[in-house]
């Protein structure tokens, strides 16, 4: 059985940015595979999730989901059903207009989340409301909506994240 971190993007995103690229070269240093969907085909989070569900992962032993806006409302959603080690949230598209889903109840052993302050697509209170009722670990830093910015801080935290799902 096989360790894997499966990246799903945002909305407006590609599958193997910025992002990607740097937490995918941390999971191979952990021997984690990587893959990346394109969900470039529809912008429907619940499609979304449907495409990520229907993903066979019987291979697998360890799973972390990382998520990006709302591909981190994709993971949270799917997590339900996956039961992943982790997951790993990069601006959580919580709480907006024309999401189905205003209620969560992730599954996972870990939960970490980055938010920025200057983020103006999801507001930093929709993350602090999700971390305090689900008692996630939450980074606020001074970046926004994309936090490229502190994209080296948020590569050593995924560092230590993989350490303690692969525990």
């Amino acid at each position: 059985m096989q360790k894997l971190v499966i990246y799903n993007h945002g909305k407006d995103s590609i599958p193997w940015g910025e992002k990607p690229l740097a937490l995918a070269a941390v999971a191979k240093r952990h021997d984690f595979q990587f893959i990346s969907p394109d969900y470039q085909a529809g912008n429907d989070p619940d499609w979304r999730v449907k495409q990520l569900l229907a993903m066979d992962l019987s291979a697998y032993r360890d799973i972390v989901l990382v998520g990006s806006s709302m591909g981190a409302y994709v993971i949270t959603v799917a997590s339900e059903v996956i039961k992943p080690k982790g997951l790993f949230m990069i601006a959580p598209a919580f709480y907006l207009p024309g999401y189905q889903r205003t209620e969560f109840n992730p599954h996972a052993e870990h939960i970490e989340v980055f938010h920025g302050w200057q983020d103006d697509i999801v507001p930093p209170e929709h993350a602090w409301r999700f971390c305090r009722q689900h008692r996630a670990r939450l980074h606020m830093l001074d970046a926004d909506h994309r936090l490229l910015s502190i994209l080296p801080i948020m590569a050593d935290a995924f560092d230590r994240f993989l350490s303690n799902c692969a525990a």
